[in-house]
């Protein structure tokens, strides 16, 4: 029914990690590239990592060094592990699935999203 579905989010102090996961079903599991995106309240929806089936990865400036995507293939699931995290990092994060892959920091390039979860991190 739904094709991503996100868990793993909460409220965190600073400096803490989070681990998003990201299970995808039906034509979401045969994606090209899986992504993370995220919104915080008054802003856009901004990219903020990319996993392509290849394996190749890509980050946002504000993720590089700090959050690492990875998937399990076989469990169909997409990871985001946030580390040192900043009250900035305060959004609804959402997972996303392209079949094309052509520009996975484009938000149009993605077909499948899920709901959204949110992270909230206090000083």
């Amino acid at each position: 029914q739904v094709p991503l579905v996100e868990s793993g989010g909460g409220s965190v102090q600073a400096g803490d990690s989070v681990r998003l996961s990201c299970v995808a079903s039906g034509g979401a599991s045969f994606s090209a590239a899986m992504g993370w995106f995220r919104q915080a309240p008054g802003k856009e929806r901004q990219f903020v990592a990319a996993f392509l089936r290849g394996g190749m990865t890509f980050y946002s400036d504000a993720a590089q060094g700090r959050f690492t995507i990875s998937r399990d293939t076989a469990e169909n699931t997409v990871f985001l592990q946030m580390n040192s995290l900043k009250v900035e990092d305060t959004a609804v994060y959402y997972c996303a699935a392209s079949s094309l892959a052509a520009n996975v920091v484009r938000e149009t390039s993605y077909n499948y999203w899920g709901q959204g979860i949110q992270v909230t991190v206090s000083s």
